[in-house]
């Protein structure tokens, strides 16, 4: 447990030392919350709120709730159906899009490893620029072993973004984190990811510490 909590401190302070402007290197904080309803055996429903601080994490610049339901068809195959409400700051004022998706997140296991490929397409709508649909592909590899009383299990993720017009690829999100669990029905993750954006000339990274919480009832 002390080696965890040293190496999760490095991180930290990596995470902070490589952030020096709000647009590129950027140390933000992200936290998410998510009820979860089980209606049947195979139907769940889910709703989820989420915070992003940016600027060394000093101010309040993303806020969304997602509503949806996930249907597993099998062991492996899960598929999603949802709506999000997205609230971000642009020049100094919170503006609103739109943005239903459609989620198949394929499921196998590889030498005790869990694996999820999650597949989204997503419909952009906004008001003040043009529309978009988006692909996103989040791939997820959890470790065979966990450990201390709270069952942490490191994973690794990695989620490109593909603007599905003439601009293509235009974010990767890379992922390192451990899942855990504090009770029965309430789980928790805390992760570091390193965002890459494209922009109109260049690519800018933002190192965000992240935090989850999952109840399920």
């Amino acid at each position: 447990m002390k080696r965890f909590l040293v190496a999760a401190a490095g991180l930290f302070l990596m995470a902070i030392s490589s952030a020096y402007s709000y647009d590129d290197g950027d140390f933000q904080v992200w936290h998410t919350e998510t009820q979860e309803k089980e209606i049947n055996n195979s139907l769940k429903v889910g709703l989820e709120e989420e915070v992003r601080f940016g600027g060394s994490a000093s101010e309040l610049y993303y806020h969304h709730y997602d509503l949806g339901f996930v249907k597993s068809i099998n062991k492996n195959l899960d598929i999603g159906v949802n709506y999000r409400q997205v609230y971000e700051k642009k020049s100094g004022k919170f503006k609103e899009e739109n943005r239903p998706h459609i989620n198949a997140v394929l499921k196998t296991s590889f030498l005790g490893c869990q694996i999820d490929d999650r597949n989204r397409f997503q419909y952009r709508h906004f008001d003040y620029k043009a529309d978009l649909w988006q692909y996103r592909n989040k791939l997820t590899v959890r470790l065979p072993f966990k450990f201390s009383r709270f069952e942490f299990k490191p994973y690794i993720s990695d989620e490109v973004f593909i603007d599905l017009d003439d601009n293509g690829l235009s974010r990767n999100r890379f992922y390192s984190g451990l899942a855990f669990k504090l009770f029965k029905d309430l789980k928790g993750e805390i992760y570091y990811l390193l965002q890459s954006s494209k922009g109109a000339t260049h690519w800018t990274d933002a190192n965000v510490l992240g935090t989850k919480v999952k109840l399920s009832f």
